[in-house]
């Protein structure tokens, strides 16, 4: 059931934990499956890439995307082509497992890797943004861009309750910080099945 909190309410209600990275790697999470439309021959970046597209490009054979532009919001630049973008796990998945993640099954880890039903999960923002955030928390990286800013923490915390996906005290902090000067930004979500 979709839920809307005001950013202050949805920080406070995700739950504080010390966080464990032990055990964790990228493989853990299968990534860029067939998506959520397995008959249009895209996998789950190419789907994103389309559904975030300012001008739509032309597919191609075995979902070749030529043309098109695209908007990465953390930086506030149009790209194009569409292998100048990366599609950014809101929260990476090295801070999904963690913050939970590690007590998955495959399937669900799998899942979340891949999550199209949400649109604060997976953005296609540029290369340079997303491989300087890594697997950062927000008490670690900010979109470069201040207008960015409500939104990113909107879209954090939504992620984390989604998946029902804790906190350590930094990111706790940042985020109370991040909503401080958000008022007025909602956080929506749904549970994830």
């Amino acid at each position: 059931m979709r839920q809307v909190l005001p950013i202050g309410a949805a920080v406070s209600a995700l739950p504080l934990v010390v966080e464990d990275r032990t055990g964790y790697r990228r493989t853990s999470f299968k990534h860029w499956n067939v998506g959520d439309l397995p008959a249009d021959g895209c996998n789950t970046r190419a789907e994103v890439l389309l559904a975030e597209a300012v001008v739509y490009p032309e597919i191609g054979p075995g979902c070749t995307l030529t043309g098109g532009l695209w908007w990465s919001y953390y930086d506030e630049r149009e790209v194009t082509p569409a292998g100048a973008l990366d599609i950014d796990h809101v929260v990476p998945l090295a801070e999904a497992w963690d913050s939970g993640a590690s007590a998955w099954t495959a399937a669900r880890r799998e899942a979340y890797a891949n999550d199209q039903g949400a649109s604060a999960s997976l953005v296609a923002v540029t290369a340079a943004s997303n491989r300087a955030k890594g697997d950062k928390d927000p008490a670690q990286w900010l979109p470069p861009s201040a207008d960015a800013l409500c939104r990113y923490g909107a879209e954090w915390t939504a992620t984390k309750l989604r998946w029902g996906l804790a906190v350590d005290e930094a990111e706790l902090d940042r985020l109370r910080d991040i909503a401080a000067g958000c008022g007025g930004t909602d956080v929506e979500f749904t549970p994830a099945p």
